[in-house]
């Protein structure tokens, strides 16, 4: 086997796509998106003695503000399920560490798609990636199954906006101000924090993206906005939105289910909710469980830390800043 950077965006993207539960992610979209919010992307992959694709790993520089950098691999690295785990992890994180060494990165932080080996070498830290999340197996299931699988609210809901009108339709960038007055109404009401105007901007005026916008419209008037990512063998539902106007005709509930189904016809094997917590967004966790699946447990986010020294002035740092 053998280390190599990846260039070939087709050979990225169809390696990590055929994964199970594939991970957007790692896509080479995502690292191109992430090129121009965050900072500078390297992909690194292993080879097999056929020139076979058997690991990979796509790394952000992010600037931190004590002026040092670190790295960040977003749930990954990603192995195939037939190769050697242990073996390909050795020689991705062997050369993420010699890139590291070269520009002075402080840690490598990653959210591993399971347990390893090297999780007893790092720090575990606060979650970046949700560690729990549902997702909704759409192989084993019907469009009727689905929803008899789903909360008898749920699917009331569902029915409800259906009769009283509700319809769905698709957005692009010329919508952006409709999607941004949605989910600025929706974080004032439900107390959280989104990313910067220009992140989702970015997002979806992003070319070539396997993100899709969808909004859902009574009587002429935008109610819900959702971003839901189509890759590999999964579609995720990312960020979203409401008006706080005639929340009772229900239009969220419709606007998840056509976007579920869309992954279905479009042959994705699984819906993914990407992150539930019942402690810290009980309602949020509450409206994705209506709608049934599984829950999948990750391990969580870890730290490789190449300088300790430094590392350790980040902790204090980190624990001052988040006292404010």
């Amino acid at each position: 086997m053998q280390i190599i950077e990846i260039t070939d965006k087709k050979q990225l993207n169809d390696f990590v796509g055929a994964q199970p539960m594939s991970q957007f992610l790692q896509s080479w979209q995502w690292g191109e998106f992430q090129k121009v919010v965050s900072g500078q992307v390297r992909r690194v992959g292993v080879v097999d003695d056929n020139g076979r694709l058997v690991g990979s790993a796509k790394v952000i520089t992010k600037e931190l503000p004590i002026g040092r950098k670190y790295f960040y691999c977003a749930r990954g690295p990603i192995i195939a399920a037939d190769a050697d785990k242990k073996e390909i992890m050795k020689l991705l994180f062997g050369k993420i560490k010699e890139l590291a060494e070269d520009e002075g990165i402080m840690f490598l932080r990653f959210d591993p798609l399971h347990q390893s080996d090297y999780q007893s070498r790092t720090v575990k830290t606060i979650d970046v990636q949700p560690s729990k999340t549902l997702l909704l197996d759409l192989v084993k299931s019907s469009e009727d199954e689905l929803l008899r699988a789903m909360h008898p609210k749920t699917r009331y809901n569902i029915s409800l906006a259906v009769k009283r009108g509700v319809k769905i339709i698709t957005g692009d960038k010329n919508k952006f101000e409709e999607f941004w007055r949605l989910l600025d109404q929706t974080s004032d009401r439900d107390k959280f924090r989104p990313h910067g105007r220009s992140y989702y901007q970015t997002m979806i005026e992003l070319g070539d993206s396997p993100i899709k916008l969808f909004f859902a419209e009574y009587k002429g008037k935008l109610l819900a906005t959702a971003l839901v990512s189509y890759f590999g063998d999964t579609a995720t539902y990312l960020h979203g939105g409401s008006a706080d106007e005639d929340r009772n005709v229900m239009a969220p509930y419709l606007l998840q289910w056509q976007a579920i189904k869309l992954a279905k016809a479009g042959g994705q094997k699984y819906y993914d909710f990407h992150g539930i917590n019942e402690a810290k967004w009980p309602g949020v966790t509450r409206f994705k469980k209506g709608f049934g699946g599984f829950e999948l447990n990750y391990p969580g986010t870890f730290d490789m830390v190449y300088d300790q020294s430094w590392y350790q002035i980040y902790k204090m740092v980190r624990k001052v800043r988040r006292t404010f």
